[in-house]
């Protein structure tokens, strides 16, 4: 009796049926024949698929000694029963089960010895470990001292975790502005709106950056631009730590930025744009140089002034970028290892944009990346923090939810300052008191969810060390409190730091400025901020006890280089906090400073200055030079300009002889022809006198950038800069080729220009022989201007 199917087998003789197969196999007492039937039903069983395609005798060629294959006709007419094929089948079942199991072969019995290994190595492990115990507590028997070294380094290692570089290493995916906009807005909104701002480009860049999103409108920028990095070298970090005060720190390490020597040429032109007061200038300069770092973020002040952020934004968006690009090797800013040197003044456009890209952020929403941007202003110089992350830092942690980044912070500046160690004049978080109010704010939080005391206790330690926050604060909140504390000389508000020493003042500063900034996160706090200051003070004493914070805050700050960290964070936001600048000094208001340069530092190494600048090369060397053909045409247009021979020979000179006009005018004589057609003659008379004699001007402190008096005034409308391949001919073009050129006869006529005012003004200034015009026409007589002043 034929064994039993299984359900598979069957299921394959069904396949079979369907296929229509053969009833008989052909002659399947030949030995080749059963391999072949047991290949296949081994294949069968291993792949079940593989049965409904396979029909026995379908796929072999015909052999000699066989007979002709039957046609498909008769297969068609003779129908096979289903009972035949599966009796067939079942009969070769049987057969074929042996003839796999003689050719598999018996699975190889290592299961034991495999347990028996695992055990074994286990045994070795334990001995060994047993072995290193021994001797390890022979080696503390014998020296005592080793037990302080391992409980140091176990110590270290669990304190690594929380150390100040991995405090400071920045999230690349959180500065990235337009992933946040897309949390709150979703991607078509955010997608739409930048689509609709940018407009449409022809233009694509594969240009890549971690700090921006490089639209494909921007200009396709060469490697670093004329900016590379070096690492200080020792005898320049011995000099640097020797002049704030500070200790040395093994795992940080300090670069600067330096500047090629065309680059430097183009900052030299730059700085005269701004003493010339002309901000037209910038724009001009842009064109030749689309990725000059300070004229970007001085572009970038004139759209700010005039309220208008986006294109604002855009700049300094090119000015990150075009830094950015300086930085490789082994300077990586997400590490929180890396500094770059404050006091070099290559360094500070790249502080400067950052800072305002972070208040930027913050004007738009866009809080976790603003405390992002912060975070990286800070790691680049948290010894001094010259533009005041901090104070951005300590109300952004805890508005963004980063309240535990924020307390690990203090703790770690608190532990310290608790260890015996020298002076070390470095700015610490744990002394400044919005980081104190913010702390208390962090473990309210905690608080909540613990059902503990530590905020109020920490709310209470910061109204000791700082109780000029509490009136404040409680009028941010409409928070009615006791006469008794509203007149305590500890709780009164000082409007001014004229009669304070130039710490309190400081600190009153910092007070109104934490107050303005963080009072929204407090307005949910506000009944246990009242009821915990009116319960502790409700009958003060006297004077409260200054408390070791506050005086070391006060002493800290004794240090002038860490004031003007905060003197600099306030003057860069001047129009916001500009109430704020009656608590800075006066001798420091009155500092001649740029837009640029915001308050350099007292230990500033470098300058804009002759020595910076010794040895640059005219920025006229790298300018593109006009070919033959293209003088030979400006001087057919100068000629229709003005007619008078002389005139134009005095003209020519008069532009040659001068090279402030020369920088302001690049594309030569017939431009300054054009603009003095145009200008009023007082506005050429005062152009070509500060020409004349050399006298540059000088930027007003505080004022717009570039920044004459009553700068402020000027609405003229900007033009976008065009890229460099649009600027100008190609200086290597070919002066044979004359296709193209435009002939005398074909070139557009051009109204002559009045000659009354150039031959006055050009009297007046070259001397001699030009005749000046009195009289309201073109003609009249000659007066002797030798003596003219």
């Amino acid at each position: 009796m034929p064994p039993r199917l299984n359900k598979r087998q069957q299921r394959e003789l069904e396949e079979l049926e369907a296929l229509g197969g053969p009833s008989k196999p052909q002659d399947s007492s030949s030995d080749e024949e059963s391999g072949r039937l047991a290949a296949t039903a081994s294949k069968t069983q291993n792949n079940p698929g593989f049965a409904a395609l396979f029909t026995p005798g379908e796929d072999e060629p015909d052999s000699p000694d066989e007979g002709p294959t039957v046609a498909p006709k008769s297969r068609k007419k003779k129908k096979k029963r289903p009972t035949d094929s599966a009796a067939a089948v079942r009969a070769q079942t049987p057969a074929i089960a042996d003839s796999a199991r003689a050719h598999t072969p018996a699975p190889p019995v290592i299961k034991n010895e495999k347990k028996a290994a695992k055990k074994a190595k286990a045994r070795e492990r334990k001995a060994g470990k047993e072995e290193f115990d021994q001797a390890l507590a022979e080696l503390s028997i014998k020296y005592p001292e080793l037990q302080n070294v391992a409980a140091s380094s176990r110590a270290e290692s669990a304190s690594s975790s929380t150390s100040l570089a991995s405090l400071l290493s920045v999230s690349l995916v959180h500065l990235d502005s337009e992933a946040e906009m897309r949390k709150f807005f979703g991607a078509r909104v955010v997608q739409a709106n930048k689509a609709g701002a940018s407009g449409s480009s022809r233009r694509q860049t594969t240009q890549r950056s971690n700090l921006t999103r490089p639209p494909a409108a921007w200009f396709q920028t060469v490697p670093r631009e004329g900016l590379s990095l070096r690492a200080l070298s020792q005898a320049e970090l011995d000099a640097k730590l020797a002049r704030h005060a500070w200790d040395p720190v093994s795992d940080e390490k300090w670069w600067t930025v330096e500047y090629s020597k065309k680059y430097k040429s183009v900052t030299l032109a730059f700085m005269t744009i701004v003493y010339s007061g002309d901000p037209n200038g910038f724009y001009g300069l842009l064109q030749k140089f689309p990725w000059h770092g300070d004229t970007l973020l001085q572009l970038a002040e004139v759209f700010r002034h005039r309220e208008e952020y986006a294109q604002a934004v855009e700049y300094v968006d090119r000015a990150l970028f075009s830094y950015e690009r300086a930085f490789f090797g082994s300077y990586n800013f997400t590490t929180g290892l890396n500094r770059l040197d404050f006091d070099h003044i290559e360094n500070r456009p790249f502080f400067l944009a950052v800072h305002r890209q972070t208040t930027d952020l913050q004007r738009r929403g866009c809080v976790r990346t603003a405390f992002e941007f912060a975070r990286l202003l800070l790691s680049l110089d948290p010894a001094n923090d010259p533009h005041g992350a901090l104070l951005h830092l300590d109300f952004l942690a805890v508005k963004t939810g980063m309240g535990q980044w924020l307390l690990e912070m203090f703790d770690l500046y608190s532990a310290r300052r608790s260890r015996p160690q020298t002076k070390d004049a470095r700015v610490d978080p744990s002394l400044l008191p919005g980081w104190s109010y913010s702390r208390a704010l962090a473990l309210r939080v905690n608080d909540k969810l613990k059902d503990s005391t530590a905020g109020t206790a920490a709310l209470l330690e910061a109204i000791r060390s700082f109780p000029s926050i509490v009136p404040l604060l409680a009028d941010k909140l409409d928070i009615s409190l006791p006469n008794t504390i509203r007149g305590h000389r500890d709780f009164k508000i000082e409007t001014d730091g004229n009669n304070l020493r130039a710490p309190e003042a400081t600190l009153h500063l910092l007070s109104h400025l934490y107050t303005q900034r963080a009072s929204p996160l407090w307005k949910e706090e506000a009944s246990w901020f009242a009821s915990t200051v009116i319960a502790e003070f409700s009958s003060p004493p006297a004077s409260l006890p200054v408390t070791h914070q506050r005086q070391d805050f006060l002493s800290l700050y004794e240090n002038v280089n860490l004031r003007y960290s905060v003197y600099r964070h306030v003057m860069v936001l001047e129009t916001t906090y500009r109430r704020l600048f009656s608590y800075i000094p006066q001798q420091v208001l009155s500092v001649k400073a740029l837009q640029c340069d915001p308050l350099p530092p007292p230990t500033a190494v470098t300058s804009y200055d002759d020595a910076f600048f010794e040895g640059t090369d005219d920025l006229r060397t790298f300018m593109p030079t006009l070919t033959t053909r293209q003088r030979a045409q400006q001087g057919r247009v100068l000629a229709q300009m003005v007619p008078d021979a002389g005139i134009r020979e005095q003209l020519q000179a008069f532009f040659n002889a001068m090279p402030a006009v020369q920088e302001r005018f690049p594309e030569g004589v017939v431009q300054f022809a054009e603009a003095a057609a145009q200008m009023d003659p007082e506005e050429l008379d005062a152009l070509m006198l500060a020409a004349a004699m050399g006298n540059e001007g000088e930027a007003e402190p505080g004022g717009m950038p570039g920044a004459m008096p009553g700068f402020a005034d000027w609405e003229a409308e900007p033009h976008e800069p065009v890229p460099e391949h649009e600027a100008g001919q190609n200086e290597d073009e070919s002066e044979d080729e004359d296709d193209g050129d435009v002939s005398e006869d074909e070139e557009e006529a051009v109204a002559p220009l009045p000659l009354r005012v150039l031959r006055n003004v050009i009297g007046r200034f070259w001397g001699g022989n030009a005749p000046v015009d009195d009289s309201s026409s073109d003609e009249g007589e000659p007066v002797d201007t030798a003596g003219v002043d």
